[in-house]
């Protein structure tokens, strides 16, 4: 029979019933490797060796070193801030070569393939395919060939790489304490620059001048700062409720304090508006267990935004509503952009212009400034389909992680976290709107953060079926759902 990929979409490790939330007991069962077949259901698992279920789990340990490096290198750019470092521009490429040659090797000879395929990596896949099928028919192949090489090509690869390779919650915490800690450096450095008056190259115009990152690379722009924060806001708080240490609360309370005035300082209105989107789904999923806490926290919070923000900030808030209060035109110059990006797309809905060709039938040789028109301009409507899902399908994963812990103590922090990210997601896909982001490195993490979480959920908590009926819940796998909740195999035929 033909199996559901949607029912097993990882390798098939799971702890059994009896070692439940104990992964190294050696007298637990688990689940099969392969897909359930006529002979082996469900219900009479194979036994796997303790030998082979640990190195299923912890396979991937010089992978995972590697990963935390490269996104040391990635965030923090080492050869910027360190002198003697400064000749090794090249140091993410190289680690990132070494990556894929050891998590390769190590995959195959583990899982043998090259990925699990949950439905985000063939999505993923399928953008990197788009992608190749704009290059023969557009404007510019050598500019489109290198946005595929160097940007789009390397985030989905390192994206399926964290989705194999984050296989405990140590690794995926240590990943997002990682960046947080980059965050808070930046958001300390945002405001002392705004403080200080130390505003970016690019603002030549006082009325124009506006702090950029103090880490170069996908933080300089001061949109893309305000962008990053926004992604990160929801998951300090979520990181914050969920620990029951009381000065690691106050530590995530205050880096997200940080992290909002940093959003302030950048002025960047695509931010403030992914900054609300966020917080209203935190309010939202949040108040279900304590609505007046939540709501006056949420008063309390907006009172002392407004009486802590520039007053020159609700100035430039007011230009979204009227864009001709805007003296620097930038409103008006991304509204005419935002057009042009729309006809394009229309214009040419099968494979677009090209990848990072849009610039060749924009005005000014200017980007989109909206990832959503930049896939469809560039790659052809149906690419932007496959980018929307790749961006909705993970709130569906966190929301049933979310309604799954709701009420069970021991699962507080995956309850948190499932909420904070999906804060995350909501937040960057709003604040994207507003910027050419949609092969960037934010959403690709976000994302990979999403399916592990809900890998390890799974792993950790099973109920007296290892899949729930209602976990799975998809119009478009009814007969997985019988399958899942313990149904022969022999009496489903072909799904």
């Amino acid at each position: 029979m033909r199996f559901n990929p949607d029912a097993l979409d990882y390798e098939g490790v799971f702890p059994g019933r009896a070692g439940r939330g104990r992964e190294n007991d050696a007298s637990s069962e688990a689940w099969p490797t392969s897909p359930p077949t006529q002979e082996t259901s469900l219900q009479n698992p194979i036994v796997v060796p303790e030998t082979e279920r640990w190195l299923r789990r912890r396979g991937h340990t010089i992978s995972f070193a590697l990963l935390f490096l490269f996104s040391i290198i990635l965030y923090y750019r080492p050869y910027e801030m360190i002198p003697a470092l400064s000749g090794l521009t090249q140091m993410a490429f190289y680690t990132g070569v070494a990556l894929l040659a050891v998590y390769a090797g190590t995959q195959l000879s583990i899982e043998g393939n090259l990925t699990a395929r949950p439905r985000e990596v063939n999505l993923a896949l399928l953008l990197l395919v788009a992608a190749l099928l704009s290059m023969p028919l557009a404007v510019s192949p050598a500019d489109a060939w290198e946005k595929f090489s160097e940007m789009l090509l390397k985030t989905i690869l390192i994206f399926i790489v964290i989705v194999n390779v984050v296989r405990t919650e140590l690794r995926l915490r240590m990943l997002l304490v990682l960046v947080l800690a980059v965050s808070i450096y930046l958001s300390i450095n945002a405001i002392n620059d705004y403080r200080t008056g130390v505003f970016g190259t690019g603002a030549l115009e006082s009325h124009d001048a506006r702090i950029a990152g103090s880490i170069k690379g996908i933080f300089e722009n001061s949109n893309d700062l305000a962008m990053h924060m926004v992604s990160m806001i929801p998951i300090a708080v979520a990181l914050g409720l969920g620990s029951r240490n009381v000065l690691k609360k106050l530590l995530y309370l205050g880096a997200t304090a940080l992290m909002v005035g940093a959003v302030v300082v950048t002025f960047s209105r695509g931010g403030f508006i992914g900054l609300v989107a966020a917080s209203l789904l935190l309010v939202r999923r949040l108040g279900k267990k304590n609505r007046v806490a939540t709501t006056g926290a949420m008063v309390f919070a907006v009172i002392m935004f407004l009486a802590l923000a520039p007053g020159a900030f609700s100035s430039r808030l007011a230009t979204i509503f009227n864009s001709s209060a805007d003296v620097t035109g930038s409103s008006s110059q991304r509204t005419e952009v935002l057009k042009r990006s729309v006809w394009v797309a229309l214009r040419y809905p099968l494979t677009g212009v090209g990848i990072g060709n849009f610039k060749y039938k924009s005005p000014r040789n200017l980007e989109t400034h909206n990832a959503y028109t930049q896939v469809a301009a560039e790659m052809g409507m149906a690419a932007l389909v496959v980018y929307i899902l790749f961006l909705v399908h993970p709130l569906r994963r966190l929301r049933l992680i979310e309604n799954e812990s709701y009420s069970k103590k021991e699962q507080t922090r995956f309850y948190y976290l499932a909420i904070g990210l999906q804060g995350s997601l909501v937040g960057f896909m709003v604040s994207s709107f507003f910027g050419a982001v949609a092969y960037h490195w934010y959403v690709y993490y976000l994302v990979g953060y999403a399916v592990c979480l809900h890998r390890l959920y799974i792993m950790k908590f099973q109920p007296e079926h290892p899949f729930p009926a209602s976990f799975w819940e998809s119009p478009f796998s009814k007969k997985t759902q019988k399958l899942m909740s313990g149904q022969p195999a022999s009496q489903l035929g072909h799904v």
